[in-house]
């Protein structure tokens, strides 16, 4: 018997992190496309790990969580933003990340209801909210400094809008989002009584001083306002998938509701190494030497890339750096970047996955420097291998 796929996932396509990541392979090419880090994590969350396992720490976890990580997480927040928070009421451990923000706009929307977002956007978001049944629309941020039109944003809610879903530090663009522009859309979601999700899965590693502010520490949206977190870009361990969120308890008991019937529980001994990994890391540097290492790393890579001609924009969160080719003649961004590969050697992420109209994104390419060091300064040598000027020439 013959059956096709159900009317919602048919324009699902494969995820343009595996096209570049096999181009990348097929030309052996340094991969600075997919954002996952090429070095070890730290050595005491993996012996945490070893020790839960060998302890047998190995059956179903509690369904929202081991206790001793819902904890370490509430911990966490009350030291980041002064604010006490339940770690049974108030904290629920999911999959990752993305099952978290998958999970809430499932147990938000019904079909036809609107969610509000920014584009260009994390691309997990425009499946969830198809899965869902409801309708995604998007606010543009503008290069080269990420601004928006508020008035823009509130033109885009409708009597049917459900949810804003922010991203800050944001993923593609490293743009963290100031105060004012969260105060300006708290403001619009408690006019119009909405529900913020919020993805913060970078909020440990910002720069130059910009402090990341959590929406639902702002007056009036704790009790509207999931915070969605995961500990794998803090300690470097993307494939553990240990993800949270954390908010008012008639908003967990949603999340909560759909979570069962996603994965029911998270990873045991993952959950328990963890859980170990946030108390160290609370009363050592080691937050410090991250952000330390970033810095270091971006600031190798923006000098790579602006070396070659291709101006790097800021980044102030993240581990991405978007560099611009609009002086070079190529017909788009996946043009550009299946030259890269084949002929730099060098493998960016084309930013046009991230837009809902793919022909309007800038003429922009995205790079992780969540690498070595030395991986950084291998993409450089063959960056420096490209004769540049005559690429230009070809473009005039």
């Amino acid at each position: 018997m013959r059956r096709r796929a159900a009317h919602r996932i048919q324009a699902f396509r494969p995820s343009v992190f595996a096209e570049m990541s096999e181009l990348s392979a097929k030309h052996d090419a340094v991969n600075l496309g997919q954002g996952f880090p090429d070095f070890p994590a730290p050595a005491f969350v993996k012996d945490a790990a070893k020790r839960a396992i060998d302890e047998d720490l190995n059956q179903y976890a509690h369904p929202h969580g081991v206790p001793a990580l819902r904890q370490a997480i509430a911990a966490n927040w009350t030291e980041q933003h002064g604010v006490d928070i339940d770690p049974d009421r108030h904290v629920t451990v999911t999959s990752g990340a993305t099952e978290a923000i998958f999970d809430a706009i499932v147990a938000v929307l019904d079909p036809g209801d609107e969610l509000v977002t920014f584009e260009p956007f994390y691309d997990s978001y425009p499946a969830s909210v198809a899965i869902a049944g409801g309708i995604m629309k998007v606010v543009t941020l503008r290069p080269p400094d990420w601004s928006f039109s508020i008035e823009e944003f509130r033109m885009a809610i409708t009597a049917r809008t459900r949810i804003i879903l922010l991203n800050s530090p944001h993923n593609p663009t490293a743009k963290v989002f100031t105060r004012d522009e969260l105060q300006s859309i708290a403001d619009l979601a408690i006019e119009h009584d909405l529900m913020v999700v919020t993805d913060e899965v970078y909020d440990r590693i910002t720069y130059d001083g910009v402090d990341h502010v959590p929406i639902a520490t702002l007056p009036g949206m704790w009790e509207r306002t999931l915070t969605i977190n995961s500990t794998g870009k803090t300690f470097s361990l993307t494939g553990w998938k240990i993800g949270y969120a954390i908010g008012p308890e008639h908003l967990q008991s949603a999340l909560r509701a759909v979570h069962q019937f996603v994965t029911f529980a998270t990873s045991t001994p993952l959950q328990v190494a963890m859980a170990e990994a946030l108390d160290v890391a609370r009363v050592n540097d080691y937050y410090a030497a991250l952000t330390a290492q970033y810095t270091r790393r971006r600031d190798v890579l923006k000098r790579s890339l602006e070396d070659a001609g291709l101006t790097a924009l800021p980044a102030h969160g993240s581990y991405f750096l978007l560099s611009s080719f609009a002086h070079l003649e190529f017909a788009d961004d996946m043009a550009f970047c299946r030259w890269m590969i084949a002929e730099a050697k060098v493998t960016p992420i084309p930013t046009s996955a991230f837009y809902l109209h793919p022909e309007s994104a800038p003429r922009l390419v995205r790079f992780c420097f969540a690498k070595h060091v030395s991986t950084l300064d291998e993409a450089n040598r063959r960056l420096t291998q490209v004769d540049w000027e005559r690429i230009e020439r070809l473009a005039g």
